[in-house]
């Protein structure tokens, strides 16, 4: 697979994995600049359906199920990095999820101007509230609370049995996290760079920040002393390049 340089920093975020939902409350509590220039991409374990249009165009979800012994250490785990960040858990049970409920309703909310509110308040219903987000009328329940007008709330809540949403923008979303690679969530891109996990947040961040700030100003030139007996002065040329390469 040839990787592909995205032109502006991506959040792959996933309303299932607890991880990206700690990811979530880490970039906007501690990162909230870098909030502000990322690109949000939904990703969302597909199903039969999104998996046979997925096939249609050569590709696959580049995910592997986890066993019984990593899903017992994420209950630990999760427990140790919700409490070090003082948030309360309330795990939810999942029972025939389906993940398109959730987050092609995403599409429709950020369509109506509510995209970062639809994920904060689904990050919230699922992983403080216990509630089941793949629930149409939990979905329906949610845009009714955050004051969307009833034709887009039932958009919202019927979204993954939208025929054409599900060929357009949630394809194209799937085929996105696969052409990059999106092995698992929360996953952070800029340019060629993949950075996967909590805890490679702080080091995404700080790339992101290095690559917007501004170049140095130039100092004073220092010029270089000739030899008393020399004919010239040795000058350093115009152009030395600069860091990154071209552009």
């Amino acid at each position: 697979m040839t990787a592909r340089r995205s032109r502006v920093p991506r959040f792959y975020f996933n309303f299932r994995s607890p991880y990206s939902w700690i990811a979530y409350r880490d970039l906007m509590d501690r990162f909230p600049d870098v909030a502000q220039v990322v690109e949000w991409h939904p990703w969302w374990e597909p199903d039969a359906d999104s998996e046979r249009r997925m096939a249609e165009h050569q590709r696959s979800f580049p995910y592997t199920a986890m066993s019984r012994d990593k899903h017992l250490y994420i209950l630990q785990d999760v427990r140790r990095l919700t409490a070090d960040r003082g948030l309360a858990v309330t795990w939810p049970v999942d029972r025939d999820p389906v993940w398109e409920v959730p987050h092609l309703a995403y599409f429709p909310a950020l369509d109506a101007g509510f995209g970062p509110a639809y994920i904060e308040r689904v990050h919230r219903a699922r992983w403080q509230e216990g509630r089941n987000i793949c629930d149409r009328e939990t979905i329906a329940d949610i845009a009714a609370e955050l004051g969307l007008p009833a034709a887009v709330a039932g958009r919202m809540a019927g979204a993954a049995d939208d025929p054409e949403l599900r060929a357009g923008r949630g394809l194209r979303a799937l085929l996105d996290l696969s052409r990059d690679g999106v092995f698992g969530v929360p996953f952070f891109l800029l340019g060629y760079d993949k950075y996967w996990g909590v805890d490679r947040l702080p080091a995404f961040a700080a790339a992101v920040r290095s690559r917007a700030a501004p170049p140095p100003a130039p100092g004073p030139a220092t010029p270089t002393p000739a030899p008393a007996d020399a004919d010239f002065v040795a000058a350093r040329s115009g152009d030395q390049g600069h860091a990154g390469g071209c552009g």
